[in-house]
């Protein structure tokens, strides 16, 4: 079951985890993926409630969200098992089946084709409404060096050399799954 909300009525639930991770998860092409995200911003953007999410473009997600521009934001709430999130950012969807090898409920999506996820059951359903590519030149923050390290070019690191998409995603539906 559902309980629909508002998501500004939960704007504390939604930021206070995003130090230790929310997921994201994205689908195209038969394939369902979910990744950690710990940067995220929950606001209104051209009179619409959104969320702001940035993927690096290496990610396996990033190639799902490019061929299907919906997504979910799933929120933990209460106790869960935190070893998901650490699972979830440093393997790739490209080689395994997430939702399978963490044991993962998918729940049946209310108004986009994406699902959410039963066990983070503080769900927000986008459609992106617009994305840009983040140039790492233009950000000028002295946490740069360490969040992209100019010699790591490994997609598969979760901290590496690939720039960010950023995606502002129109929140078009708001529950928890109970």
């Amino acid at each position: 079951m559902k309980k629909i909300i508002n998501p500004f009525d939960y704007a504390t639930e939604i930021c206070t985890p995003l130090p230790g991770g929310v997921l994201l998860t994205t689908q195209a092409e038969g394939r369902v993926d979910t990744m950690t995200i710990g940067w995220a911003n929950i606001g209104r953007t051209w009179n619409k409630p959104t969320v702001v999410v940035y993927v690096r473009t290496g990610r396996f997600t990033h190639s799902l969200l490019e061929k299907n521009s919906e997504f979910t934001v799933n929120v933990p709430l209460g106790s869960y098992d935190k070893t998901i999130l650490g699972k979830a950012g440093t393997t790739t969807g490209r080689k395994v089946d997430k939702i399978k090898e963490f044991g993962l409920t998918l729940e049946k999506p209310q108004v986009i084709s994406v699902p959410g996820i039963k066990e983070f059951p503080l769900t927000l359903e986008c459609k992106v409404i617009y994305k840009s590519n983040i140039k790492i030149a233009d950000v000028h923050c002295d946490t740069v060096p360490d969040l992209y390290p100019p010699e790591i070019s490994n997609p598969d690191v979760a901290r590496n050399n690939e720039e960010h998409t950023l995606y502002v995603g129109e929140i078009v539906s708001a529950y928890i799954i109970e």
